[in-house]
């Protein structure tokens, strides 16, 4: 009588056992990595708004809660666009900016001291500014999709590589035209031309949170979407996602974010890239359901703990976006020597 084997087939090689991360990593589940992200979230945003109050707490707690809901709206504009930019590029290295938008904000920044002088920057400040700054900026990277997207040969990899042409080409004009203003004029623009997080008025954050609300529910209804794409295209085209519709969609949002981050607060080149690439590290996972929750989470300890530290620890409380910078900078020049490419 012959014996008659059952073969079990190995298992797929992301699958994990249940409560455990994709990737066969060890220790916590998903769902206890949000809740300890949330929880360090939790400790930086209180220790930040109430400890070492000094004077009158209703001006230092009114100050401290502005400056803390720029603190959400950039946290979540950063991360949201990163961690969206990078899945449709299929790149951990590329970030938005890379697209120009901080070249075109300097541009414009210069261009309006240039033409009208140095107190018009203070003169225009308000909502109609920031609503202007924020529609050139989606208008230009519109345009631009547009008119890389419209011919046969349109592809995510050209698009890139005008974006980074364009950007070196309005940095140079925008360095130009700087060498030709007074030192007092350049004292004013140079003050505008870094992130900063006490630069945004209450006024603004309202419209700001607004936004990037309305953008953050259509992303996470495209969650399972995201997850998708990053089979890449022939395999989405295959699972009945439309792609080329799908990127545009997901350009025009990862504009409006990145554009009103940067009209609100200034630019702040690697701060998404550095909240990305913790976020799938301490997430331990590729699906976008944990991911993007965890990016934000990350990039409200790193601007709550991070200000919080600066201010009580450095008393250098106006420097916390040029450590983030720094190092960011430096961060993403390691990974890009040990991967050898974009």
């Amino acid at each position: 009588m012959s014996e008659t084997r059952v073969t079990t087939a190995p298992p797929a090689p992301d699958a994990a056992p249940a409560g455990r991360p994709k990737g066969g990593r060890r220790g916590l589940p998903v769902a206890g990595r949000l809740a300890v992200a949330a929880a360090i979230a939790a400790v930086c945003i209180g220790a930040f708004l109430f400890l070492f109050i000094e004077g009158s707490f209703e001006f230092a707690f009114e100050r401290r809660l502005t400056m803390f809901g720029t603190m959400v709206v950039i946290a979540f504009a950063q991360a949201m666009a990163t961690v969206v930019f990078q899945t449709i590029t299929h790149n951990r290295l590329l970030t938005p900016s890379i697209m120009g938008f901080d070249s075109v904000y300097i541009l414009m920044q210069t261009l309006l001291v240039s033409v009208f002088g140095g107190s018009v920057l203070a003169a225009t400040d308000g909502t109609p500014k920031l609503i202007t700054q924020t529609l050139l900026m989606v208008g230009f990277t519109m345009v631009l999709f547009g008119w890389l997207f419209s011919g046969r040969r349109g592809s995510l990899h050209v698009l890139l590589l005008v974006g980074v042409v364009l950007g070196l080409a309005f940095r140079s004009l925008s360095d130009f035209l700087q060498r030709l203003l007074s030192p007092a004029e350049y004292d004013v623009l140079s003050a505008r031309l870094f992130g900063r997080l006490s630069a945004a008025e209450a006024e603004h954050l309202p419209l700001a949170g607004a936004v990037c609300l309305v953008v953050g529910v259509v992303i996470w209804q495209r969650r399972y979407r995201l997850d998708t794409l990053l089979l890449g295209r022939d395999a989405a085209t295959n699972l009945g996602i439309a792609h080329k519709r799908e990127l545009m969609v997901m350009l025009l949002l990862i504009s409006v974010l990145i554009a009103m981050s940067t009209a609100l607060a200034g630019p702040m080149t690697f701060f998404g890239f550095v909240t990305a690439m913790l976020a799938y590290q301490f997430a331990g996972t590729h699906r976008h359901v944990i991911v993007l929750p965890m990016a934000f989470l990350i990039g409200l300890i790193t601007l709550a703990g991070g200000q919080f530290v600066m201010e009580h620890v450095f008393y250098a409380s106006g420097m916390l976006t040029v450590v983030i910078e720094f190092l960011g900078g430096a961060v993403f020049l390691v990974h890009l020597l040990r991967k050898g490419t974009l």
